[in-house]
């Protein structure tokens, strides 16, 4: 009987979908059906440290603009907008307009830079470009103590390492953060970099018989084909889509997701039925003359009838009727 009791509740506790807005979801859905996805900008004053800067920034814009309409493609298929649009623009330039400040933070163990926008330019943006809201996303650098091991899990190092991040956030008019990411609403929190720009040469600190490895910088071309390396169907074939960036497009679209009224209630609501053909009202049988259901039998005329018309000889041609086309 316990376990029988505890059923429902478990349902309600795993089963209910999670709001991962900073607002309730029904206001979200009821307010944002144009939603505009701003070029994916690149934060070249944060904390990227590689020794090639200017070729990275390069590159990243490069991979950006390949690969943004991957997400534009993915929130899309959700369903839960009107419209999703992709944005024109220089994304250097949005940000240089619509950038008020930023600010390393740390919530939750989690280490990310959050943005803050100029109001004013942020209202004209989106009106400019008849947005209920806007999706701005960042990408920048920041360093961070991790643990490293080798390929062969023999060997690790603990150091600082330098990475590329992803951020996003949608916000309206007036400037209100809608939805984040990282998202810290979850059950389980997680938030995986774009990509990490160093390593520790464990290969070289092995043949020196050296207990440290030196850090390296990946080399631009090994960012460039880490970047662009393509995900794979079921059937181990190679897709058009980024696996880096499809790993942080599918976190941020699985964060985004909500079930619609519609698909709460259901389409059909359940108190109104649709008449089936069989339900309809039959048409009422009209009763049989009185004279053919209550007079008897015709009693035969006493006069003799007329002799029978013969029949037509049976034949086997086939005449068409009277004003036929035939």
């Amino acid at each position: 009987m316990k376990r029988l009791f505890l059923l429902p509740f478990l349902a309600v506790m795993f089963g209910c979908a999670q709001n991962h807005f900073n607002v309730p979801a029904e206001h979200f859905a009821a307010q944002v059906k144009v939603l505009g996805v701003a070029p994916i900008i690149v934060d070249v004053n944060s904390e990227i440290k590689h020794p090639e800067k200017e070729q990275l920034v390069a590159l990243l814009g490069d991979m950006n603009r390949k690969y943004e309409q991957q997400l534009v493609r993915k929130l899309k298929a959700t369903g839960n907008f009107y419209t999703v649009a992709l944005l024109d623009g220089d994304p250097q330039r949005i940000f240089a307009n619509l950038f008020f400040r930023s600010e390393k933070r740390d919530d939750a163990t989690i280490r990310y830079n959050k943005y803050f926008w100029k109001t004013d330019e942020l209202r004209d943006y989106l009106k400019k470009n008849n947005l209920d809201a806007v999706m701005l996303l960042v990408v920048s650098g920041l360093t961070q103590n991790e643990k490293v091991y080798s390929n062969t899990l023999l060997a690790s190092q603990t150091s600082d390492y330098n990475y590329l991040i992803l951020t996003a956030q949608i916000l309206d008019g007036d400037g209100t953060i809608l939805w984040e990411y990282p998202n810290f609403r979850g059950r389980i929190l997680s938030y995986s970099p774009l990509i990490n720009l160093q390593y520790p040469d464990f290969s070289e600190a092995e043949a020196n018989f050296s207990s440290r490895a030196d850090l390296k910088f990946k080399t631009i071309d090994g960012i460039r084909r880490t970047l662009d390396q393509r995900q794979k169907d079921l059937l181990l074939r190679e897709t058009q889509e980024s696996e880096v960036y499809g790993k942080q497009f599918g976190d941020i679209v699985s964060l985004l997701k909500y079930d619609s009224d519609d698909e709460k209630k259901g389409t059909i609501p359940a108190s109104k039925p649709v008449p089936r053909l069989a339900e309809q009202p039959k048409p009422v049988e009209q009763p049989a003359p009185p004279a053919a259901a209550s007079q008897p039998a015709a009693v035969p005329s006493v006069a003799p009838a007329a002799p029978a018309t013969p029949a037509a000889p049976a034949t086997d041609e086939i005449v068409p009727a009277k004003g036929s086309t035939l």
